[in-house]
């Protein structure tokens, strides 16, 4: 489950609160977020324009990328992301500002004081608070990350969004959205509304297909990539198109050519939407501007760290880890030897994480992650050890670190928790 702690006292008694009133675990479903919504006035009325973003890897890169781009063309904007890494602020951003403490404490209590009787979950109180706060603060847009699958996500209850996308599809959090990709391309299209535009990126026909049914059914027009819209990243550009013509962009920032495929599905939500002017110019200052914290980050001098090389990604399936990987064979050319530093939580698939590393990195070290059930360091080692990997087993993070050689580079990687641990230890808290 999602965990929180706060050093302002204010809002950690409401999140000591939260976590009594809150059942342990995710739940699915409309029916205690609509109920606490209408006790709260449904302020999910009263959002600016929104976009809605769905998928499994890429939904927080498209939406910073999102948020670059509309704040370059002047426009002020909410944003509801998940999960948090070091504090709770992270998830809501009111016109371009993480919420202050005080504020946070206040929402959380309002929320809270109505939830009798739902038992929320935790992400259900989050998107609340969130929603209430983008309500009485006025914006131009308003950004929503889907938590969990689509159709039964808290932030579903919009039921008028500006434009909704669909980003890479793998197989994640299967307990709740199926073992398969059809099945799981299923529940992220139930963010469809009549009406509105369905951007995503492209599918294998199956998983394709299914999300064509599901806009078909529903009335949204569907615009997958490779149809109206294309791009591909090519000759150190990125190279769009669509019926409006041709750009020529730079490429992000952010590493890693699966960023440049969710810089291009950005693009392609804002300009397929009429509400909001966003120029060529804010699109290309947003290819520099966008920052997403534990994607293939590149950490500075901290505490934990030291003077190392260390990468930081929060990838946590394996589809994550092929494009980790993929980026790390071709970025790190230069014979130093890349020590991977792998936690899993116990719900993922350590093997399937670790597979695309094998000839990639000279040694995986193994850490826990702390609060929350995970793979013990030496099951990871031996899961390593099994796929022809050298591994060792450390009791943390902070130790892996001393233990690699002076003149390896660290890549740590295997889940958004460990990243937020990560972060917080080497004082580089995101703002």
């Amino acid at each position: 489950m999602d965990f929180a702690r706060s050093a302002h006292p204010d809002v950690q008694a409401q999140l000591n609160r939260l976590s009594m009133l809150s059942p342990a675990g995710d739940r699915l479903g409309l029916e205690r977020i609509g109920e606490l919504l209408n006790r709260l006035g449904r302020p999910q009325d009263r959002l600016p324009p929104v976009f809605h973003v769905a998928g499994t890897n890429g939904k927080g890169s498209t939406c910073a990328f999102l948020r670059a781009a509309l704040e370059a063309a002047g426009h002020k904007v909410h944003a509801f992301t998940s999960p948090h890494l070091v504090r709770f602020n992270e998830r809501i951003r009111i016109a371009g500002t993480l919420i202050e403490d005080d504020e946070l404490a206040l929402l959380l209590s309002e929320v809270l004081d109505a939830s009798g009787g739902i038992e929320p979950s935790f992400f259900e109180v989050a998107t609340a608070v969130a929603l209430l706060a983008f309500a009485r603060t006025p914006a131009d847009a308003c950004i929503l990350e889907v938590g969990l699958g689509g159709r039964l996500d808290a932030t579903n209850v919009v039921e008028r969004p500006l434009i909704t996308a669909i980003t890479n599809l793998a197989l994640d959090h299967q307990q709740f959205l199926g073992r398969r990709l059809p099945g799981i391309a299923t529940e992220k299209a139930g963010i469809a509304k009549s009406g509105v535009p369905l951007v995503s990126q492209l599918y294998p026909p199956a998983i394709g297909g299914r999300i064509g049914e599901i806009a078909h059914e529903t009335g949204a027009p569907w615009l997958p990539r490779g149809s109206v819209w294309d791009a591909i990243a090519s000759g150190g550009k990125l190279r769009y198109r669509d019926r409006q013509g041709a750009l020529d962009l730079p490429l992000p920032r952010l590493p890693g050519r699966h960023q440049a495929m969710n810089a291009a599905l950005a693009i392609a939500m804002l300009r397929h939407q009429n509400a909001l002017d966003v120029p060529e110019s804010a699109l290309r200052a947003a290819m520099g501007w966008a920052d997403w914290p534990a994607r293939l980050q590149h950490l500075t001098a901290g505490p934990l760290v030291g003077e190392r090389e260390v990468w930081l990604d929060g990838g946590h399936n394996p589809s994550a880890a092929r494009q980790v990987a993929a980026w790390a064979k071709h970025a790190f050319k230069d014979g130093k030897p890349l020590h991977l530093i792998f936690a899993s939580l116990a719900s993922k698939d350590p093997p399937g994480m670790l597979q695309p590393f094998v000839g990639v990195a000279a040694q995986v070290d193994t850490v826990p992650i702390g609060d929350h059930a995970s793979f013990a360091p030496s099951e990871l080692a031996d899961m390593a050890g099994e796929l022809g990997l050298t591994a060792l087993p450390h009791d943390s993070v902070a130790d892996a670190v001393a233990a690699a050689p002076e003149d390896a580079r660290m890549l740590i990687f295997g889940s958004l928790y460990l990243a937020g641990e990560v972060l917080a230890a080497n004082d580089q808290v995101p703002d």
